[in-house]
Protein backbone atom coordinates (compact mmCIF):
# COMPACT_ATOMS: atom_id res chain seq x y z
CA UNK A 1 0.00 0.00 0.00
CA UNK A 2 0.98 3.64 -0.38
CA UNK A 3 1.32 4.07 3.35
CA UNK A 4 3.51 1.04 3.93
CA UNK A 5 5.78 1.61 0.94
CA UNK A 6 9.06 2.79 2.33
CA UNK A 7 8.56 1.28 5.78
CA UNK A 8 11.74 -0.01 7.34
CA UNK A 9 12.49 -2.52 10.06
CA UNK A 10 11.81 -0.47 13.16
CA UNK A 11 9.14 1.58 11.40
CA UNK A 12 11.44 4.16 9.77
CA UNK A 13 10.13 5.67 6.55
CA UNK A 14 11.33 8.18 3.97
CA UNK A 15 9.98 11.68 4.66
CA UNK A 16 6.92 12.63 2.53
CA UNK A 17 7.73 16.28 1.87
CA UNK A 18 7.57 16.85 -1.91
CA UNK A 19 4.69 18.53 -3.71
CA UNK A 20 4.14 18.46 -7.50
CA UNK A 21 6.01 21.81 -8.05
CA UNK A 22 9.02 20.41 -6.12
CA UNK A 23 9.09 17.33 -8.36
CA UNK A 24 8.73 19.46 -11.52
CA UNK A 25 11.80 21.46 -10.40
CA UNK A 26 13.67 18.19 -9.76
CA UNK A 27 12.74 16.87 -13.23
CA UNK A 28 13.74 20.13 -14.94
CA UNK A 29 17.09 20.19 -13.16
CA UNK A 30 17.74 16.53 -14.06
CA UNK A 31 17.04 17.25 -17.74
CA UNK A 32 18.95 20.60 -17.66
CA UNK A 33 16.96 23.47 -19.26
CA UNK A 34 20.18 24.48 -21.08
CA UNK A 35 21.18 20.91 -22.10
CA UNK A 36 21.32 21.80 -25.84
CA UNK A 37 24.15 24.26 -25.04
CA UNK A 38 26.52 21.33 -24.58
CA UNK A 39 25.53 19.17 -27.58
CA UNK A 40 24.15 21.68 -30.08
CA UNK A 41 26.84 21.02 -32.71
CA UNK A 42 26.02 17.29 -32.83
CA UNK A 43 22.24 17.81 -32.95
CA UNK A 44 22.57 20.47 -35.68
CA UNK A 45 24.74 18.21 -37.80
CA UNK A 46 22.66 15.03 -37.33
CA UNK A 47 19.37 16.82 -38.04
CA UNK A 48 20.49 18.38 -41.33
CA UNK A 49 20.32 21.85 -39.76
CA UNK A 50 16.86 21.32 -38.19
CA UNK A 51 17.71 21.17 -34.45
CA UNK A 52 14.36 22.58 -33.25
CA UNK A 53 12.50 19.87 -35.19
CA UNK A 54 14.71 17.18 -33.60
CA UNK A 55 13.79 18.40 -30.11
CA UNK A 56 10.06 18.66 -30.89
CA UNK A 57 10.08 15.07 -32.22
CA UNK A 58 12.09 14.00 -29.17
CA UNK A 59 9.52 15.60 -26.84
CA UNK A 60 6.63 13.84 -28.61
CA UNK A 61 8.49 10.54 -28.44
CA UNK A 62 9.02 10.79 -24.69
CA UNK A 63 5.34 11.52 -23.97
CA UNK A 64 4.50 7.81 -24.46
CA UNK A 65 7.17 6.80 -21.95
CA UNK A 66 5.91 9.41 -19.46
CA UNK A 67 2.34 8.05 -19.84
CA UNK A 68 3.53 4.49 -19.17
CA UNK A 69 5.35 5.73 -16.06
CA UNK A 70 2.21 7.57 -14.84
CA UNK A 71 0.08 4.40 -15.09
CA UNK A 72 2.56 2.28 -13.17
CA UNK A 73 3.27 4.91 -10.49
CA UNK A 74 -0.47 5.08 -9.75
CA UNK A 75 -0.57 1.28 -9.37
CA UNK A 76 2.74 0.87 -7.47
CA UNK A 77 3.76 4.12 -5.68
CA UNK A 78 7.16 2.76 -4.58
CA UNK A 79 10.65 4.22 -4.63
CA UNK A 80 12.55 2.06 -7.12
CA UNK A 81 11.27 3.34 -10.50
CA UNK A 82 11.25 0.69 -13.27
CA UNK A 83 12.74 -1.86 -10.84
CA UNK A 84 9.74 -1.51 -8.52
CA UNK A 85 7.16 -1.73 -11.34
CA UNK A 86 8.62 -4.73 -13.18
CA UNK A 87 9.12 -6.61 -9.90
CA UNK A 88 5.47 -6.13 -8.91
CA UNK A 89 4.05 -6.35 -12.44
CA UNK A 90 6.09 -9.14 -14.03
CA UNK A 91 7.88 -10.98 -11.22
CA UNK A 92 11.02 -10.83 -9.10
CA UNK A 93 13.45 -12.18 -11.72
CA UNK A 94 12.59 -9.68 -14.46
CA UNK A 95 12.36 -6.99 -11.78
CA UNK A 96 15.92 -7.66 -10.69
CA UNK A 97 17.24 -7.59 -14.26
CA UNK A 98 15.48 -4.28 -14.96
CA UNK A 99 16.81 -2.74 -11.72
CA UNK A 100 20.32 -3.98 -12.48
CA UNK A 101 20.12 -2.53 -16.01
CA UNK A 102 18.73 0.78 -14.73
CA UNK A 103 21.71 1.01 -12.36
CA UNK A 104 23.97 1.19 -15.41
CA UNK A 105 22.21 4.42 -16.38
CA UNK A 106 21.86 5.96 -12.94
CA UNK A 107 25.17 5.00 -11.37
CA UNK A 108 27.20 6.20 -14.37
CA UNK A 109 25.15 9.37 -15.02
CA UNK A 110 26.82 11.30 -12.17
CA UNK A 111 30.24 10.06 -13.39
CA UNK A 112 29.51 11.38 -16.90
CA UNK A 113 28.31 14.72 -15.53
CA UNK A 114 31.35 15.17 -13.27
CA UNK A 115 33.77 14.39 -16.11
CA UNK A 116 32.07 16.88 -18.49
CA UNK A 117 31.86 19.64 -15.89
CA UNK A 118 35.31 19.28 -14.34
CA UNK A 119 36.94 19.18 -17.81
CA UNK A 120 35.06 22.35 -18.82
CA UNK A 121 36.01 24.23 -15.65
CA UNK A 122 39.61 23.08 -15.87
CA UNK A 123 39.64 24.54 -19.40
CA UNK A 124 38.59 27.93 -17.98
CA UNK A 125 40.91 27.71 -14.91
CA UNK A 126 43.86 25.57 -16.13
CA UNK A 127 45.76 26.00 -12.83
CA UNK A 128 43.24 23.66 -11.11
CA UNK A 129 43.37 20.05 -12.35
CA UNK A 130 40.07 18.51 -13.51
CA UNK A 131 40.14 15.82 -10.79
CA UNK A 132 40.17 18.51 -8.05
CA UNK A 133 36.91 19.99 -9.38
CA UNK A 134 35.41 16.49 -9.56
CA UNK A 135 36.29 15.75 -5.90
CA UNK A 136 34.74 19.06 -4.78
CA UNK A 137 31.52 18.32 -6.75
CA UNK A 138 31.15 14.79 -5.33
CA UNK A 139 31.76 15.83 -1.71
CA UNK A 140 29.30 18.75 -1.92
CA UNK A 141 26.54 16.69 -3.55
CA UNK A 142 26.92 13.73 -1.19
CA UNK A 143 26.65 16.08 1.81
CA UNK A 144 23.48 17.72 0.41
CA UNK A 145 21.90 14.31 -0.33
CA UNK A 146 22.58 12.87 3.13
CA UNK A 147 21.08 15.99 4.72
CA UNK A 148 17.80 15.30 2.98
CA UNK A 149 15.63 15.74 -0.04
CA UNK A 150 14.42 19.15 1.27
CA UNK A 151 17.93 20.65 1.21
CA UNK A 152 18.47 19.14 -2.27
CA UNK A 153 15.16 20.75 -3.25
CA UNK A 154 16.39 24.22 -2.16
CA UNK A 155 19.64 23.79 -4.11
CA UNK A 156 17.58 22.66 -7.15
CA UNK A 157 15.39 25.78 -7.02
CA UNK A 158 18.39 28.13 -6.89
CA UNK A 159 19.96 26.22 -9.79
CA UNK A 160 16.80 26.39 -11.88
CA UNK A 161 16.52 30.17 -11.45
CA UNK A 162 20.17 30.63 -12.52
CA UNK A 163 19.82 28.36 -15.58
CA UNK A 164 16.59 30.08 -16.70
CA UNK A 165 18.27 33.49 -16.24
CA UNK A 166 21.19 32.55 -18.51
CA UNK A 167 18.73 31.14 -21.06
CA UNK A 168 16.58 34.29 -20.88
CA UNK A 169 19.63 36.51 -21.52
CA UNK A 170 20.50 34.43 -24.59
CA UNK A 171 16.89 34.50 -25.89
CA UNK A 172 16.57 38.30 -25.50
CA UNK A 173 19.94 39.03 -27.12
CA UNK A 174 19.32 36.53 -29.95
CA UNK A 175 15.88 38.03 -30.73
CA UNK A 176 17.37 41.55 -30.65
CA UNK A 177 20.26 40.53 -32.93
CA UNK A 178 17.95 38.75 -35.40
CA UNK A 179 15.60 41.75 -35.53
CA UNK A 180 18.19 44.55 -35.80
CA UNK A 181 21.65 43.37 -36.91
CA UNK A 182 22.52 44.00 -40.59
CA UNK A 183 24.33 40.62 -40.73
CA UNK A 184 21.17 38.76 -39.68
CA UNK A 185 18.95 36.79 -42.07
CA UNK A 186 16.05 37.39 -39.68
CA UNK A 187 13.68 34.70 -38.47
CA UNK A 188 13.50 31.65 -40.73
CA UNK A 189 11.69 28.31 -40.76
CA UNK A 190 14.91 26.41 -41.58
CA UNK A 191 15.65 25.19 -37.98
CA UNK A 192 12.15 23.63 -37.96
CA UNK A 193 11.87 22.51 -41.58
CA UNK A 194 14.36 22.68 -44.41
CA UNK A 195 13.00 21.02 -47.59
CA UNK A 196 16.53 20.63 -48.97
CA UNK A 197 17.81 18.48 -46.10
CA UNK A 198 14.56 17.01 -44.78
CA UNK A 199 14.62 13.23 -44.61
CA UNK A 200 12.78 11.03 -42.07
CA UNK A 201 16.00 9.08 -41.36
CA UNK A 202 17.88 12.29 -40.55
CA UNK A 203 15.13 13.45 -38.21
CA UNK A 204 14.98 10.02 -36.53
CA UNK A 205 18.73 9.93 -35.87
CA UNK A 206 18.68 13.48 -34.49
CA UNK A 207 15.60 12.67 -32.39
CA UNK A 208 17.45 9.74 -30.84
CA UNK A 209 20.20 12.17 -29.83
CA UNK A 210 17.54 14.57 -28.56
CA UNK A 211 15.83 11.75 -26.59
CA UNK A 212 19.04 11.45 -24.59
CA UNK A 213 18.54 15.07 -23.45
CA UNK A 214 15.25 14.00 -21.88
CA UNK A 215 16.80 11.21 -19.81
CA UNK A 216 16.16 12.27 -16.25
CA UNK A 217 12.46 13.08 -16.30
CA UNK A 218 12.11 9.42 -15.24
CA UNK A 219 14.12 10.27 -12.12
CA UNK A 220 10.88 11.77 -10.74
CA UNK A 221 9.59 8.18 -10.38
CA UNK A 222 12.28 7.46 -7.77
CA UNK A 223 10.71 10.09 -5.47
CA UNK A 224 7.31 8.34 -5.12
CA UNK A 225 7.84 7.56 -1.44
CA UNK A 226 8.87 11.14 -0.68
CA UNK A 227 5.91 12.68 -2.53
CA UNK A 228 2.94 14.04 -0.58
CA UNK A 229 0.67 12.35 -3.15
CA UNK A 230 2.65 9.24 -4.09
CA UNK A 231 0.09 7.94 -6.60
CA UNK A 232 -0.79 10.93 -8.77
CA UNK A 233 1.89 13.55 -8.00
CA UNK A 234 4.92 12.06 -9.76
CA UNK A 235 2.98 11.33 -12.99
CA UNK A 236 1.66 14.90 -13.16
CA UNK A 237 5.13 16.29 -12.46
CA UNK A 238 6.60 14.14 -15.27
CA UNK A 239 4.15 15.37 -17.92
CA UNK A 240 4.54 19.01 -16.84
CA UNK A 241 8.35 18.94 -16.74
CA UNK A 242 8.46 17.25 -20.16
CA UNK A 243 6.18 19.91 -21.71
CA UNK A 244 8.22 22.78 -20.19
CA UNK A 245 11.61 21.35 -21.12
CA UNK A 246 10.54 20.46 -24.67
CA UNK A 247 9.40 24.05 -25.22
CA UNK A 248 12.67 25.48 -23.84
CA UNK A 249 14.81 23.09 -25.91
CA UNK A 250 12.93 23.94 -29.13
CA UNK A 251 13.06 27.70 -28.43
CA UNK A 252 16.83 27.95 -27.80
CA UNK A 253 17.77 25.68 -30.74
CA UNK A 254 15.34 27.52 -33.06
CA UNK A 255 16.97 30.88 -32.25
CA UNK A 256 20.49 29.45 -32.54
CA UNK A 257 19.47 27.95 -35.91
CA UNK A 258 18.22 31.37 -37.11
CA UNK A 259 21.47 33.07 -36.08
CA UNK A 260 23.52 30.64 -38.17
CA UNK A 261 21.20 28.67 -40.51
CA UNK A 262 24.11 27.03 -42.37
CA UNK A 263 26.24 26.37 -39.27
CA UNK A 264 29.14 28.45 -40.67
CA UNK A 265 29.67 30.23 -37.32
CA UNK A 266 30.80 27.03 -35.59
CA UNK A 267 32.05 24.91 -38.54
CA UNK A 268 35.63 25.08 -37.21
CA UNK A 269 34.68 24.07 -33.61
CA UNK A 270 31.43 22.07 -33.47
CA UNK A 271 32.06 21.03 -29.82
CA UNK A 272 31.54 24.65 -28.75
CA UNK A 273 28.86 25.38 -31.35
CA UNK A 274 26.27 26.97 -29.06
CA UNK A 275 28.79 29.17 -27.27
CA UNK A 276 30.04 30.48 -30.62
CA UNK A 277 26.44 31.34 -31.59
CA UNK A 278 26.06 33.09 -28.22
CA UNK A 279 29.24 35.05 -28.95
CA UNK A 280 27.72 36.35 -32.21
CA UNK A 281 24.62 37.75 -30.47
CA UNK A 282 26.17 38.89 -27.18
CA UNK A 283 29.95 39.03 -27.43
CA UNK A 284 32.72 37.05 -25.74
CA UNK A 285 31.22 37.47 -22.24
CA UNK A 286 28.07 35.56 -23.29
CA UNK A 287 30.25 32.72 -24.67
CA UNK A 288 31.95 32.45 -21.26
CA UNK A 289 28.69 32.74 -19.26
CA UNK A 290 27.02 29.99 -21.32
CA UNK A 291 30.07 27.71 -20.99
CA UNK A 292 30.31 28.19 -17.20
CA UNK A 293 26.53 27.75 -16.81
CA UNK A 294 26.76 24.42 -18.66
CA UNK A 295 29.66 23.25 -16.49
CA UNK A 296 27.98 24.16 -13.19
CA UNK A 297 24.52 22.88 -14.14
CA UNK A 298 25.92 19.50 -15.20
CA UNK A 299 28.57 19.18 -12.49
CA UNK A 300 26.61 20.27 -9.44
CA UNK A 301 22.89 20.46 -10.04
CA UNK A 302 22.14 17.64 -12.48
CA UNK A 303 24.66 15.35 -10.82
CA UNK A 304 22.94 16.07 -7.49
CA UNK A 305 19.62 14.93 -8.98
CA UNK A 306 21.28 11.82 -10.47
CA UNK A 307 22.86 10.89 -7.13
CA UNK A 308 19.46 11.30 -5.42
CA UNK A 309 17.86 8.93 -7.96
CA UNK A 310 20.46 6.16 -7.86
CA UNK A 311 20.53 6.11 -4.05
CA UNK A 312 16.73 5.54 -4.09
CA UNK A 313 17.08 2.57 -6.49
CA UNK A 314 19.87 1.02 -4.38
CA UNK A 315 17.67 1.63 -1.31
CA UNK A 316 14.70 -0.20 -2.91
CA UNK A 317 16.87 -3.13 -4.10
CA UNK A 318 18.56 -3.37 -0.69
CA UNK A 319 15.18 -3.32 1.10
CA UNK A 320 14.01 -6.26 -1.04
CA UNK A 321 17.24 -8.16 -0.32
CA UNK A 322 18.44 -8.09 -3.95
CA UNK A 323 21.48 -6.07 -2.88
CA UNK A 324 23.14 -5.91 0.58
CA UNK A 325 20.50 -4.90 3.16
CA UNK A 326 22.50 -2.06 4.80
CA UNK A 327 21.79 -0.05 1.61
CA UNK A 328 18.20 0.24 2.88
CA UNK A 329 19.20 1.92 6.17
CA UNK A 330 17.41 5.23 6.79
CA UNK A 331 19.08 8.07 8.69
CA UNK A 332 17.28 8.47 12.07
CA UNK A 333 17.36 12.29 11.91
CA UNK A 334 17.26 13.22 8.19
CA UNK A 335 15.17 10.21 7.07
CA UNK A 336 17.27 9.71 3.93
CA UNK A 337 18.79 6.44 2.62
CA UNK A 338 22.18 7.59 3.89
CA UNK A 339 24.16 4.33 3.46
CA UNK A 340 23.09 4.10 -0.20
CA UNK A 341 23.89 7.81 -0.63
CA UNK A 342 27.39 7.50 0.89
CA UNK A 343 28.04 4.38 -1.21
CA UNK A 344 27.09 6.28 -4.39
CA UNK A 345 29.40 9.16 -3.40
CA UNK A 346 32.41 6.90 -2.78
CA UNK A 347 31.74 4.74 -5.86
CA UNK A 348 31.34 7.79 -8.12
CA UNK A 349 34.57 9.31 -6.83
CA UNK A 350 36.54 6.10 -7.43
CA UNK A 351 35.16 5.71 -10.97
CA UNK A 352 35.76 9.38 -11.86
CA UNK A 353 39.37 9.23 -10.65
CA UNK A 354 40.19 5.86 -12.26
CA UNK A 355 38.10 5.78 -15.45
CA UNK A 356 37.38 9.49 -15.98
CA UNK A 357 39.91 9.61 -18.80
CA UNK A 358 37.89 7.00 -20.77
CA UNK A 359 36.07 9.99 -22.17
CA UNK A 360 32.45 11.02 -22.14
CA UNK A 361 31.54 9.08 -25.27
CA UNK A 362 32.27 5.66 -23.75
CA UNK A 363 30.50 6.48 -20.48
CA UNK A 364 27.45 7.88 -22.29
CA UNK A 365 27.18 4.63 -24.31
CA UNK A 366 26.65 2.77 -21.04
CA UNK A 367 24.19 5.35 -19.74
CA UNK A 368 22.10 5.29 -22.93
CA UNK A 369 21.96 1.49 -23.02
CA UNK A 370 20.81 1.33 -19.39
CA UNK A 371 18.13 3.98 -19.78
CA UNK A 372 16.69 2.79 -23.11
CA UNK A 373 16.61 -0.89 -22.05
CA UNK A 374 14.80 0.05 -18.82
CA UNK A 375 12.26 2.11 -20.84
CA UNK A 376 11.59 -0.92 -23.09
CA UNK A 377 10.93 -3.09 -20.01
CA UNK A 378 8.65 -0.36 -18.63
CA UNK A 379 6.39 -0.42 -21.73
CA UNK A 380 6.32 -4.25 -21.76
CA UNK A 381 5.26 -4.19 -18.08
CA UNK A 382 2.27 -1.93 -18.83
CA UNK A 383 1.03 -4.27 -21.56
CA UNK A 384 1.68 -7.44 -19.55
CA UNK A 385 0.30 -6.29 -16.20
CA UNK A 386 -2.77 -4.26 -17.22
CA UNK A 387 -3.76 -5.67 -20.61
CA UNK A 388 -2.80 -9.35 -20.37
CA UNK A 389 -2.75 -10.17 -16.65
CA UNK A 390 -5.59 -7.94 -15.41
CA UNK A 391 -7.44 -8.05 -18.76
CA UNK A 392 -8.88 -4.61 -18.18
CA UNK A 393 -9.60 -4.15 -21.90
CA UNK A 394 -8.32 -0.58 -22.08
CA UNK A 395 -6.90 -0.76 -25.60
CA UNK A 396 -5.81 2.86 -25.85
CA UNK A 397 -4.09 3.36 -22.50
CA UNK A 398 -2.72 -0.11 -21.85
CA UNK A 399 -1.91 -1.37 -25.36
CA UNK A 400 -1.57 1.41 -27.96
CA UNK A 401 0.31 3.95 -25.76
CA UNK A 402 2.97 1.46 -24.57
CA UNK A 403 3.24 -0.02 -28.10
CA UNK A 404 3.94 3.48 -29.48
CA UNK A 405 6.53 3.92 -26.72
CA UNK A 406 8.10 0.55 -27.58
CA UNK A 407 8.41 1.57 -31.25
CA UNK A 408 10.08 4.90 -30.48
CA UNK A 409 12.45 3.58 -27.81
CA UNK A 410 13.09 0.37 -29.79
CA UNK A 411 14.11 2.40 -32.84
CA UNK A 412 16.49 4.49 -30.73
CA UNK A 413 17.84 1.33 -29.02
CA UNK A 414 18.57 -0.34 -32.38
CA UNK A 415 20.47 2.79 -33.40
CA UNK A 416 22.81 2.46 -30.42
CA UNK A 417 26.50 1.89 -31.09
CA UNK A 418 27.45 -1.81 -31.33
CA UNK A 419 29.97 -1.23 -28.53
CA UNK A 420 27.17 0.05 -26.26
CA UNK A 421 25.12 -3.09 -26.94
CA UNK A 422 28.05 -5.44 -26.23
CA UNK A 423 28.99 -3.64 -22.99
CA UNK A 424 25.35 -3.36 -21.91
CA UNK A 425 24.46 -6.99 -22.62
CA UNK A 426 27.62 -8.09 -20.77
CA UNK A 427 26.47 -6.05 -17.75
CA UNK A 428 22.97 -7.60 -17.94
CA UNK A 429 24.46 -11.13 -18.17
CA UNK A 430 26.58 -10.49 -15.07
CA UNK A 431 23.41 -9.41 -13.24
CA UNK A 432 21.51 -12.54 -14.30
CA UNK A 433 24.38 -14.76 -13.04
CA UNK A 434 24.45 -12.85 -9.73
CA UNK A 435 20.66 -13.24 -9.34
CA UNK A 436 20.69 -16.99 -10.13
CA UNK A 437 23.48 -17.60 -7.60
CA UNK A 438 21.70 -15.48 -4.97
CA UNK A 439 18.35 -17.24 -5.50
CA UNK A 440 19.26 -20.86 -6.24
CA UNK A 441 22.72 -21.42 -4.73
CA UNK A 442 22.32 -19.37 -1.54
CA UNK A 443 18.52 -19.99 -1.50
CA UNK A 444 18.00 -16.32 -0.76
CA UNK A 445 14.35 -15.33 -1.02
CA UNK A 446 13.65 -11.84 -2.27
CA UNK A 447 10.95 -9.97 -0.32
CA UNK A 448 9.21 -7.21 -2.18
CA UNK A 449 8.98 -4.16 0.07
CA UNK A 450 5.43 -3.19 -0.69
Amino acid sequence: SDASAGRQPGGQKLARVLGVPDMIVYGLIFMVPIAPFGIYGGVFHDSGGMPALAYLVGTGAMVFTALSYSMLIKEFPASGSVYAYTTRGMGKGIGFVSGWTLLLDYILSPVLLYVVASTALSGIVPEVPAWAFAVAFVVFNTFVNVRGVQLANVVDKVALVLEILVLAVFVVLAVRWLATDPASHGFTLAPLYNPETFDPAVVASAASLAVLSFLGFDGIATLSEEAKDGRRGPGRAMMASLAIIGTLFALQTYLAGCVSPDGAVFASDPNNAFYLVAQVVGGRWLYVVCAIATALSWGIFTALAAQTAVSRILFAMGRDGNLPRPLAKIHPKYRTPYVATLFVGVFTLVVVLTFGQLGTDTISLFVNFGALTAFLLLHVTVIWYFFIKKRDGRWGAHLLVPLAGLLVIGYTWLGLDIQAKILGLAWMSAGIVYYVVLRYVFKHDVKVGD
